[in-house]
Protein backbone atom coordinates (compact mmCIF):
# COMPACT_ATOMS: atom_id res chain seq x y z
CA UNK A 1 0.00 0.00 0.00
CA UNK A 2 1.65 3.32 -1.49
CA UNK A 3 -1.00 5.76 -1.12
CA UNK A 4 -5.00 5.74 -0.25
CA UNK A 5 -7.36 3.79 -2.90
CA UNK A 6 -10.41 5.88 -4.03
CA UNK A 7 -12.31 3.54 -1.98
CA UNK A 8 -10.33 4.82 1.48
CA UNK A 9 -10.95 8.24 0.35
CA UNK A 10 -14.60 7.74 -0.46
CA UNK A 11 -14.84 6.02 3.11
CA UNK A 12 -13.71 9.16 5.31
CA UNK A 13 -17.83 10.78 6.17
CA UNK A 14 -19.54 7.92 6.89
CA UNK A 15 -17.27 5.50 8.32
CA UNK A 16 -18.06 4.38 11.96
CA UNK A 17 -15.88 6.09 14.87
CA UNK A 18 -14.23 2.82 15.38
CA UNK A 19 -13.15 1.82 11.94
CA UNK A 20 -11.76 5.54 11.62
CA UNK A 21 -9.57 4.73 13.98
CA UNK A 22 -8.73 1.84 12.73
CA UNK A 23 -8.36 3.83 9.25
CA UNK A 24 -6.04 6.17 11.11
CA UNK A 25 -3.89 3.66 12.62
CA UNK A 26 -3.43 1.40 9.34
CA UNK A 27 -2.41 5.01 7.73
CA UNK A 28 0.27 5.64 10.46
CA UNK A 29 1.35 2.29 9.59
CA UNK A 30 2.01 3.31 6.10
CA UNK A 31 3.50 6.97 6.38
CA UNK A 32 5.85 4.78 8.97
CA UNK A 33 6.43 2.42 6.04
CA UNK A 34 6.78 5.16 3.59
CA UNK A 35 8.82 7.48 5.09
CA UNK A 36 12.75 8.13 3.54
CA UNK A 37 15.35 7.91 5.46
CA UNK A 38 16.30 11.44 5.66
CA UNK A 39 13.82 14.06 7.43
CA UNK A 40 10.67 16.00 5.15
CA UNK A 41 9.31 18.90 5.85
CA UNK A 42 5.83 19.45 4.76
CA UNK A 43 3.75 22.65 5.44
CA UNK A 44 -0.14 23.33 5.73
CA UNK A 45 -1.13 26.38 5.00
CA UNK A 46 -4.74 26.85 6.56
CA UNK A 47 -5.58 27.33 9.68
CA UNK A 48 -8.42 24.59 9.80
CA UNK A 49 -5.37 22.40 9.21
CA UNK A 50 -3.58 23.77 11.95
CA UNK A 51 -6.21 23.22 14.58
CA UNK A 52 -7.28 19.84 13.50
CA UNK A 53 -3.72 18.90 13.51
CA UNK A 54 -3.04 19.99 17.25
CA UNK A 55 -6.85 19.00 17.95
CA UNK A 56 -6.25 15.40 17.43
CA UNK A 57 -2.73 14.66 18.52
CA UNK A 58 -1.32 13.27 15.03
CA UNK A 59 1.82 14.52 15.16
CA UNK A 60 2.62 11.80 17.97
CA UNK A 61 1.42 9.41 14.89
CA UNK A 62 4.36 11.01 12.44
CA UNK A 63 7.58 9.24 12.21
CA UNK A 64 10.07 10.81 13.16
CA UNK A 65 11.95 12.12 9.60
CA UNK A 66 8.26 13.34 8.37
CA UNK A 67 7.66 16.99 9.71
CA UNK A 68 4.41 18.80 9.46
CA UNK A 69 5.00 22.76 9.87
CA UNK A 70 2.62 25.08 10.04
CA UNK A 71 2.51 28.02 7.08
CA UNK A 72 0.45 31.56 6.53
CA UNK A 73 -2.84 29.77 6.43
CA UNK A 74 -4.23 32.08 8.93
CA UNK A 75 -5.56 35.24 7.48
CA UNK A 76 -6.15 37.46 10.41
CA UNK A 77 -2.63 36.26 11.24
CA UNK A 78 -1.14 37.77 8.04
CA UNK A 79 -2.89 40.59 7.89
CA UNK A 80 -0.78 43.20 8.91
CA UNK A 81 -0.10 45.40 12.47
CA UNK A 82 -0.92 49.13 9.57
CA UNK A 83 -4.72 47.72 8.86
CA UNK A 84 -5.38 47.20 12.15
CA UNK A 85 -4.52 50.78 13.07
CA UNK A 86 -6.45 52.13 10.04
CA UNK A 87 -9.52 50.35 11.05
CA UNK A 88 -9.04 52.12 14.08
CA UNK A 89 -8.37 55.39 12.58
CA UNK A 90 -12.08 54.97 11.07
CA UNK A 91 -13.31 53.93 14.14
CA UNK A 92 -12.66 57.38 15.10
CA UNK A 93 -14.71 58.96 12.79
CA UNK A 94 -17.28 60.48 13.68
CA UNK A 95 -20.61 58.67 12.30
CA UNK A 96 -18.64 55.38 11.77
CA UNK A 97 -19.63 52.04 11.94
CA UNK A 98 -16.97 49.26 12.12
CA UNK A 99 -17.91 45.85 11.54
CA UNK A 100 -15.74 42.83 11.52
CA UNK A 101 -15.31 39.14 12.39
CA UNK A 102 -14.72 38.36 15.64
CA UNK A 103 -11.33 37.28 15.18
CA UNK A 104 -9.95 40.45 13.89
CA UNK A 105 -11.44 42.40 16.59
CA UNK A 106 -8.82 41.51 19.69
CA UNK A 107 -5.77 41.76 17.34
CA UNK A 108 -3.69 43.95 18.84
CA UNK A 109 -2.64 47.41 16.46
CA UNK A 110 0.42 49.42 17.41
CA UNK A 111 -1.17 51.00 20.55
CA UNK A 112 -4.90 49.53 20.93
CA UNK A 113 -7.40 46.84 19.53
CA UNK A 114 -10.45 47.43 18.46
CA UNK A 115 -12.21 45.30 21.08
CA UNK A 116 -10.34 48.34 23.56
CA UNK A 117 -11.90 50.82 21.04
CA UNK A 118 -15.50 49.88 21.66
CA UNK A 119 -14.77 49.77 25.42
CA UNK A 120 -14.26 53.38 24.75
CA UNK A 121 -17.00 53.96 22.85
CA UNK A 122 -16.65 53.38 19.44
CA UNK A 123 -18.90 52.02 16.94
CA UNK A 124 -17.87 48.31 16.68
CA UNK A 125 -19.85 45.95 15.62
CA UNK A 126 -19.16 41.69 14.89
CA UNK A 127 -20.82 40.57 12.02
CA UNK A 128 -20.84 36.78 10.40
CA UNK A 129 -20.87 38.27 7.11
CA UNK A 130 -20.24 41.41 5.10
CA UNK A 131 -24.25 40.73 3.85
CA UNK A 132 -24.51 41.75 7.58
CA UNK A 133 -22.84 44.87 7.37
CA UNK A 134 -24.77 45.92 3.97
CA UNK A 135 -28.20 45.36 6.05
CA UNK A 136 -27.05 46.81 9.01
CA UNK A 137 -25.98 49.99 6.76
CA UNK A 138 -29.91 49.68 5.24
CA UNK A 139 -31.09 49.85 8.24
CA UNK A 140 -28.66 52.66 9.77
CA UNK A 141 -28.76 54.94 7.27
CA UNK A 142 -27.48 57.69 9.52
CA UNK A 143 -24.00 56.01 9.79
CA UNK A 144 -21.24 55.02 7.89
CA UNK A 145 -21.02 51.63 7.84
CA UNK A 146 -17.43 49.98 6.70
CA UNK A 147 -16.68 46.41 6.80
CA UNK A 148 -12.96 45.26 7.49
CA UNK A 149 -12.55 42.79 4.56
CA UNK A 150 -9.99 40.56 5.62
CA UNK A 151 -9.35 37.02 4.50
CA UNK A 152 -8.67 34.79 1.55
CA UNK A 153 -10.08 33.51 -1.70
CA UNK A 154 -12.65 31.82 0.64
CA UNK A 155 -14.17 34.95 2.00
CA UNK A 156 -13.24 37.63 -1.03
CA UNK A 157 -16.33 36.53 -3.05
CA UNK A 158 -19.30 37.22 -0.96
CA UNK A 159 -16.80 40.68 0.26
CA UNK A 160 -17.38 41.45 -4.04
CA UNK A 161 -21.18 40.27 -3.79
CA UNK A 162 -21.92 42.87 -1.11
CA UNK A 163 -19.77 45.79 -2.81
CA UNK A 164 -21.92 44.80 -6.12
CA UNK A 165 -25.25 44.90 -4.25
CA UNK A 166 -24.57 48.50 -2.36
CA UNK A 167 -23.39 49.56 -6.43
CA UNK A 168 -27.00 48.11 -7.44
CA UNK A 169 -28.75 49.88 -5.23
CA UNK A 170 -27.06 53.05 -4.48
CA UNK A 171 -26.19 52.67 -0.77
CA UNK A 172 -24.15 55.96 -0.05
CA UNK A 173 -22.85 54.82 3.19
CA UNK A 174 -21.12 51.15 2.93
CA UNK A 175 -18.15 50.77 2.20
CA UNK A 176 -15.06 48.08 2.38
CA UNK A 177 -11.78 48.45 3.90
CA UNK A 178 -9.58 45.77 1.78
CA UNK A 179 -7.38 43.48 3.23
CA UNK A 180 -8.35 40.36 1.06
CA UNK A 181 -5.19 38.18 -0.05
CA UNK A 182 -4.49 35.03 -2.35
CA UNK A 183 -2.32 32.12 -1.25
CA UNK A 184 -0.52 30.37 -4.19
CA UNK A 185 2.11 33.46 -4.57
CA UNK A 186 2.28 33.02 -0.80
CA UNK A 187 3.09 29.59 -1.09
CA UNK A 188 5.64 30.43 -4.56
CA UNK A 189 7.61 32.48 -1.85
CA UNK A 190 7.62 29.71 0.70
CA UNK A 191 8.44 26.95 -2.03
CA UNK A 192 11.75 29.49 -2.80
CA UNK A 193 12.84 30.27 0.59
CA UNK A 194 16.04 28.61 1.19
CA UNK A 195 15.48 28.55 5.04
CA UNK A 196 12.74 26.38 5.09
CA UNK A 197 13.98 23.39 2.24
CA UNK A 198 10.22 22.50 2.10
CA UNK A 199 9.30 19.36 0.64
CA UNK A 200 6.10 19.40 0.00
CA UNK A 201 2.71 21.53 0.72
CA UNK A 202 -0.25 20.28 2.10
CA UNK A 203 -2.96 22.59 0.58
CA UNK A 204 -6.11 24.20 1.92
CA UNK A 205 -8.97 22.70 1.57
CA UNK A 206 -11.16 25.87 2.00
CA UNK A 207 -9.30 28.11 -0.35
CA UNK A 208 -9.38 25.08 -2.80
CA UNK A 209 -12.86 24.88 -3.41
CA UNK A 210 -12.38 28.37 -4.63
CA UNK A 211 -9.16 28.51 -7.08
CA UNK A 212 -9.75 24.60 -7.64
CA UNK A 213 -6.32 22.30 -7.71
CA UNK A 214 -4.82 23.59 -10.85
CA UNK A 215 -4.27 26.49 -8.88
CA UNK A 216 -0.88 24.79 -7.56
CA UNK A 217 -0.09 23.25 -11.06
CA UNK A 218 3.24 25.76 -10.68
CA UNK A 219 4.05 25.12 -7.73
CA UNK A 220 4.70 21.49 -8.49
CA UNK A 221 5.85 21.69 -11.69
CA UNK A 222 8.35 24.80 -11.61
CA UNK A 223 9.80 24.43 -7.78
CA UNK A 224 9.23 20.38 -7.97
CA UNK A 225 6.98 20.61 -4.95
CA UNK A 226 4.02 18.22 -4.21
CA UNK A 227 0.95 19.04 -3.45
CA UNK A 228 -1.47 17.53 -2.19
CA UNK A 229 -5.23 19.19 -1.44
CA UNK A 230 -7.08 17.96 1.78
CA UNK A 231 -10.03 17.81 4.16
CA UNK A 232 -9.91 18.56 7.86
CA UNK A 233 -10.80 15.72 9.60
CA UNK A 234 -7.92 13.00 11.38
CA UNK A 235 -8.38 10.90 8.27
CA UNK A 236 -7.77 13.38 5.35
CA UNK A 237 -5.20 14.95 7.27
CA UNK A 238 -3.10 11.64 7.56
CA UNK A 239 -4.29 10.28 4.03
CA UNK A 240 -2.93 13.85 2.84
CA UNK A 241 0.13 12.97 4.65
CA UNK A 242 0.63 9.33 2.76
CA UNK A 243 -0.05 10.50 -0.59
CA UNK A 244 2.49 13.66 0.00
CA UNK A 245 5.09 11.16 1.10
CA UNK A 246 4.61 8.66 -1.53
CA UNK A 247 5.41 11.31 -3.98
CA UNK A 248 8.32 12.27 -1.94
CA UNK A 249 9.48 8.52 -2.12
CA UNK A 250 8.84 7.84 -5.54
CA UNK A 251 10.52 11.14 -6.75
CA UNK A 252 6.77 13.05 -8.03
CA UNK A 253 5.78 16.51 -7.55
CA UNK A 254 2.50 16.24 -9.26
CA UNK A 255 -0.81 17.50 -7.79
CA UNK A 256 -2.85 15.05 -5.68
CA UNK A 257 -6.94 15.93 -4.23
CA UNK A 258 -7.76 13.69 -1.84
CA UNK A 259 -10.79 15.83 -1.18
CA UNK A 260 -12.72 14.96 -3.98
CA UNK A 261 -16.30 14.98 -2.48
CA UNK A 262 -16.06 18.79 -2.05
CA UNK A 263 -12.94 20.86 -4.67
CA UNK A 264 -13.03 20.32 -8.15
CA UNK A 265 -9.84 21.25 -10.61
CA UNK A 266 -11.29 23.89 -12.00
CA UNK A 267 -12.46 25.37 -8.24
CA UNK A 268 -16.04 27.23 -8.30
CA UNK A 269 -16.09 29.49 -11.91
CA UNK A 270 -18.64 31.67 -10.48
CA UNK A 271 -17.33 32.76 -7.23
CA UNK A 272 -13.28 33.17 -9.40
CA UNK A 273 -15.99 35.50 -11.89
CA UNK A 274 -17.48 37.83 -8.89
CA UNK A 275 -13.81 38.35 -7.69
CA UNK A 276 -12.24 39.16 -10.95
CA UNK A 277 -15.74 41.55 -11.62
CA UNK A 278 -14.74 43.40 -8.07
CA UNK A 279 -11.14 43.20 -7.51
CA UNK A 280 -7.73 43.57 -9.29
CA UNK A 281 -4.59 42.31 -8.10
CA UNK A 282 -2.06 44.16 -5.93
CA UNK A 283 1.52 43.81 -4.05
CA UNK A 284 0.27 43.68 -0.43
CA UNK A 285 1.92 43.02 2.87
CA UNK A 286 1.71 40.11 4.47
CA UNK A 287 2.95 39.82 8.36
CA UNK A 288 6.02 38.03 8.66
CA UNK A 289 6.61 37.43 4.70
CA UNK A 290 6.63 41.48 3.58
CA UNK A 291 5.48 42.78 0.50
CA UNK A 292 4.14 39.94 -2.26
CA UNK A 293 3.80 40.82 -5.50
CA UNK A 294 0.21 40.44 -6.64
CA UNK A 295 -1.03 38.60 -3.64
CA UNK A 296 -3.45 41.12 -2.83
CA UNK A 297 -6.70 41.75 -3.96
CA UNK A 298 -7.79 45.41 -4.57
CA UNK A 299 -10.95 46.64 -5.42
CA UNK A 300 -11.31 48.48 -8.65
CA UNK A 301 -11.42 51.87 -9.89
CA UNK A 302 -15.20 51.82 -10.52
CA UNK A 303 -16.26 50.94 -7.47
CA UNK A 304 -13.70 52.56 -5.77
CA UNK A 305 -16.73 55.00 -3.88
CA UNK A 306 -16.86 51.51 -1.38
CA UNK A 307 -13.58 51.25 -1.07
CA UNK A 308 -12.65 52.40 2.57
CA UNK A 309 -9.51 53.33 1.98
CA UNK A 310 -10.28 56.17 -0.62
CA UNK A 311 -13.10 57.15 0.63
CA UNK A 312 -12.09 58.36 4.04
CA UNK A 313 -8.84 60.10 4.64
CA UNK A 314 -7.15 59.70 7.72
CA UNK A 315 -3.69 60.06 9.49
CA UNK A 316 -1.96 56.79 10.17
CA UNK A 317 0.54 56.22 12.83
CA UNK A 318 4.13 54.35 12.12
CA UNK A 319 3.19 50.24 12.89
CA UNK A 320 4.51 49.17 15.73
CA UNK A 321 4.83 45.44 16.43
CA UNK A 322 4.69 43.98 19.46
CA UNK A 323 7.89 43.53 21.35
CA UNK A 324 9.54 40.06 21.81
CA UNK A 325 7.11 38.95 19.31
CA UNK A 326 7.50 35.83 16.96
CA UNK A 327 3.93 35.92 15.10
CA UNK A 328 5.93 36.49 12.14
CA UNK A 329 8.83 34.04 12.24
CA UNK A 330 6.16 31.23 13.36
CA UNK A 331 3.89 32.69 10.12
CA UNK A 332 6.66 31.76 7.76
CA UNK A 333 7.53 28.19 9.44
CA UNK A 334 10.60 29.23 9.97
CA UNK A 335 10.39 29.26 14.12
CA UNK A 336 7.58 27.63 16.50
CA UNK A 337 5.32 29.06 19.41
CA UNK A 338 7.30 27.48 21.74
CA UNK A 339 10.54 29.29 20.24
CA UNK A 340 8.39 32.70 21.62
CA UNK A 341 9.57 33.73 24.75
CA UNK A 342 6.21 35.16 25.32
CA UNK A 343 4.40 32.35 24.38
CA UNK A 344 2.06 30.80 27.76
CA UNK A 345 3.44 33.69 29.98
CA UNK A 346 2.51 37.32 28.67
CA UNK A 347 1.10 35.90 25.32
CA UNK A 348 -1.87 33.69 26.02
CA UNK A 349 -5.44 33.50 24.49
CA UNK A 350 -6.41 35.64 27.31
CA UNK A 351 -4.16 38.09 27.07
CA UNK A 352 -2.92 37.93 22.75
CA UNK A 353 0.18 39.90 22.26
CA UNK A 354 0.69 38.91 18.50
CA UNK A 355 -2.29 37.91 15.84
CA UNK A 356 -1.30 34.45 16.02
CA UNK A 357 -2.41 34.05 19.67
CA UNK A 358 -5.89 35.74 19.22
CA UNK A 359 -7.19 34.13 16.16
CA UNK A 360 -8.99 30.95 16.24
CA UNK A 361 -6.97 29.53 13.42
CA UNK A 362 -3.69 30.65 14.94
CA UNK A 363 -0.72 28.41 15.25
CA UNK A 364 0.47 29.53 18.67
CA UNK A 365 -3.53 29.56 19.85
CA UNK A 366 -3.44 25.46 18.56
CA UNK A 367 -0.48 24.94 20.15
CA UNK A 368 -1.36 26.81 23.85
CA UNK A 369 -4.92 24.89 23.62
CA UNK A 370 -4.15 21.18 22.42
CA UNK A 371 -0.15 21.18 23.80
CA UNK A 372 -1.42 19.04 26.51
CA UNK A 373 -3.08 16.65 23.77
CA UNK A 374 -0.07 16.66 21.60
CA UNK A 375 1.61 15.68 25.37
CA UNK A 376 -0.39 12.68 26.79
Amino acid sequence: MTSPSDEQRATVVDAPAHDVREQISELAETLAKLAPKEPVTFMEVCGTHTMAVRRNGLPSLFPETVRLISGPGCPVCVTPVGYVDHALALAEQPDVTITTFGDLIRVPGSFSSLERARAQGASVEVVYSPLDALALARRRPDRQVVFLGVGFETTAPTAAAAIRQAAKEGLENFSVLGAHKVIPPAMELLASAPDLALDGFLCPGHVSTIIGTEAYRPIAEDFGLPCVVAGFEPLDVMQGLVMLTAQVRSGRSDVENQYRSVVRPEGNPRAMAVIEELFEPEDTTWRGLGTIPASGLKIREEFAHYDAARRFQVDLPQPVEPKGCLCGEILKGTRQPADCPLFGSRCTPRNPVGACMVSSEGTCAAHYRYQMVENS
